[in-house]
């Protein structure tokens, strides 16, 4: 018997010549040669009978049946179908009227109307309209009324173009509706569904984020989702493009399992069987391994690289995350700026249309702390902070004489129509009052300013301004009548930080953000190091790896970095600086943050050796890849933005994890739980 009878999809008869078989196999294995294709209700069907081909994709086998008792025998609906599609069903159009096509897809919505069945079939391009009529394809027919959503089938129709009061311009493929010829049912849905993916566009209000992340496959129907995600691809791509096309970056991957280095946030760590005792830690970032790159004669290195980081997450917080890091020899800080500047306005041009300034607008880390209480300042809105400490240089009201007694500093923020707005009650225990205890203030002294210009609120606050004084603050803070003016007293890094963050608030509150524009800009000129009130000490502001502006050399301690931070509607996306790359100023570094030479020969030898080594002047910058996708969809989460993420309790809701582990595995680990 050298034929054999087949069928093949679309099924057309076809005869496959094969070398002949011996004819003892041949009967002991009659059955297993059996090709199948049975339609979801059991009759069979001739799927896709008119084409004039089959390629070898196409064909079914069924599996083989076993002639021996056992305890489970196949059904036709167990069998597995790989298909072939011509088209895809997002990309249909008027041109395509009349043309027969073969689409694969999944059920978002079935109906029955006026004797005909409407199905939309869904697939990665888009959404289109199926239809049948029972006196035309009976069998299509009959299959697609038995269809429940979801189901995952392959259909070939006839396109044609919709009746007049059926076109649904709300459709990319709403001209034209698919008449159904053949239907196969690929896949059944045999449990309930979490929740229906047609109407879960608006699922981050509907839906529970818990029950998205558990059923996340389901999720990424979802056109929404699929949108995130393919535009962070893009967004990647534009990227790749870019650095090695026009600039010639070299893209290098650096190790996972690296150590634990201090001076960051806690590191994920990862026991070693090979060296009882001993640990890994997964990277915080490349920022060490891109440096020895630069001392290894790699003249523009960069990297999406995967970081880790053992923190308190939050909607812009994930334990492992994505960056776009990059590392330039011999550059300067200008033609680093520049760069990246470029960069970004490729992406935001090329991605969404938006076109950002030339060059970027630049605040050094004083002038943004003094007028926005931030260093990430949004500007898409007019409220500044001021500073009022002269006005109350001689007041009566005691909290704000001896706070200047003490050093302290007293600001303001205006916040226009804001009398109106807050109620007295609101400015002591609401929810402004609340955000300013937030940000460590220990209450909310504020004044209001009436029809008449007087001022009212604190009694005793008002009644120390006498006239000349009251007109001086009206003109500092720019406040009219209406006007709310929010104080602030304490330390100047408390202050600031308490008005911006009101400021923020406020603006948010009262609807102040002009949503249409974009605000992006630099911060540079970041002190070295900020004091750390729980240990007692200096700590580096960004890293320890940054390198001091030259004009600040004699007193490091009080040194400006060469660094910057690029900000985008109040969001730091970016963040990067020059390098030290001399192992004296390193070590210098170092101590002051209270690292010895021995410790730092033990953590960063490495480093310091490559230093020694003749390292090139070097910098770069990193981009958090998956907070920037964020802010170009308009997501609220980074979680919608990326696959599979953690949820704020560091868990995956879909898999599980993290999860215990056979007690094998810990032995085999040196490790043991209690």
């Amino acid at each position: 018997m050298s034929l054999l009878l087949t069928k093949s999809f679309p099924l057309s008869l076809t005869l496959l010549k094969i070398r002949p078989l011996p004819l003892s196999l041949l009967h002991s294995h009659s059955h297993s040669f059996l090709l199948l294709n049975r339609a979801h209700n059991g009759r069979s069907r001739s799927l896709f009978a008119h084409s004039s081909t089959a390629s070898s994709s196409e064909i079914e086998i069924a599996p083989a049946v076993n002639n021996k008792p056992g305890p489970q025998q196949w059904k036709d609906e167990d069998s597995l179908h790989w298909v072939s599609r011509n088209n895809f069903c997002g990309q249909l159009t008027l041109d395509d009227v009349d043309t027969r096509v073969k689409l694969c897809g999944w059920v978002a919505l079935h109906r029955v109307h006026a004797g005909l069945t409407f199905l939309n079939l869904r697939d990665h391009s888009g959404v289109v309209q199926v239809t049948t009529l029972p006196n035309e394809f009976p069998e299509a027919h009959s299959t697609i009324k038995d269809l429940r959503l979801e189901y995952v089938v392959a259909i070939e129709g006839i396109v044609r173009a919709r009746p007049s009061e059926s076109i649904n311009e709300k459709m990319k493929t709403g001209l034209i509706e698919v008449a159904a010829v053949n239907v196969q049912v690929l896949n059944s849905v045999k449990t309930k569904l979490p929740f229906l993916v047609t109407t879960a566009e608006s699922a981050d209000d509907l839906i529970k984020e818990e029950i998205r992340l558990r059923y996340r496959c389901l999720d990424l129907r979802r056109q929404q989702m699929n949108n995130n995600i393919m535009l962070r691809h893009n967004v990647v791509k534009l990227i790749r493009r870019y650095l090695e096309d026009i600039h010639g970056f070299v893209e290098i991957e650096t190790p996972i399992l690296s150590r634990s280095t201090p001076e960051g946030a806690r590191d994920y760590l990862v026991p070693s069987r090979v060296q009882p005792g001993m640990f890994y830690a997964l990277p915080q970032s490349p920022q060490l391994f891109k440096q020895m790159l630069m001392a290894s004669g790699f003249d523009k290195y960069y990297q999406i690289a995967r970081c880790f980081r053992d923190e308190d997450l939050r909607a812009d917080r994930q334990p492992e995350f994505t960056q776009l890091d990059l590392e330039l020899a011999f550059t300067p800080m200008e033609d680093i700026l520049r760069l990246n500047e470029d960069l970004i306005r490729k992406v935001f041009l090329e991605i969404k249309g938006i076109q950002l300034p030339n060059p970027f607008p630049r605040l050094t880390y004083a002038e943004a702390m003094s007028r926005y209480g931030s260093d990430r300042p949004d500007t898409r809105f007019d409220l500044e902070l001021k500073d009022a400490s002269d006005i109350f240089s001689e007041s009566s009201f005691k909290v704000f004489a001896d706070a200047l007694s003490n050093e302290d500093t007293i600001q303001v923020l205006s916040v226009p129509s804001g009398a109106k707005s807050y109620s007295n009650t609101a400015l002591k225990k609401g929810d402004i009052f609340k955000e300013a205890v937030k940000s460590g203030a220990r209450g909310l002294p504020f004044l209001k300013v009436s029809d008449n210009g007087e001022v009212e609120g604190i009694a005793a606050l008002a009644s120390s301004l006498d006239p000349a004084k009251r007109e001086l603050l009206l003109q500092r803070c720019s406040a009219v009548p209406g006007d709310l003016i929010l104080f602030a007293v304490g330390p100047t890094a408390s202050v600031s930080k308490t008005l911006g963050r009101l400021r923020v608030f406020v603006a948010n509150d009262l609807g102040l953000v002009d949503n249409s524009k974009h605000s992006i800009l630099w911060v540079t000129d970041f002190p070295m190091f900020e004091w750390n009130e729980i240990d007692q000490r200096l700590e580096a502001l960004h890293h320890p790896f940054t390198a001091p502006n030259p004009d600040d050399m004699e007193d490091l301690s009080s040194a400006r970095a060469l660094a910057y931070d690029m900000v985008y509607n109040g969001v730091e996306i970016g963040g990067g600086s020059l390098r030290i790359f001399k192992r004296e100023v390193q070590q210098k570094v170092l101590e002051i943050i209270g690292i010895t030479p021995e410790q730092a020969e033990a953590k960063f030898g490495y480093l310091l050796e490559a230093l020694d080594m003749g390292a090139p002047p070097h910098g770069g910058i990193a981009y958090g890849l998956d907070r920037l996708v964020m802010l170009l969809t308009g997501a609220s989460s980074i979680r919608d933005v990326i696959a599979f993420p953690k949820t704020t309790t560091a868990q995956c809701a879909l898999t599980r994890t993290p999860s215990e582990v056979d007690a094998q595995q810990l032995q085999d680990l040196s490790l043991r739980t209690q």
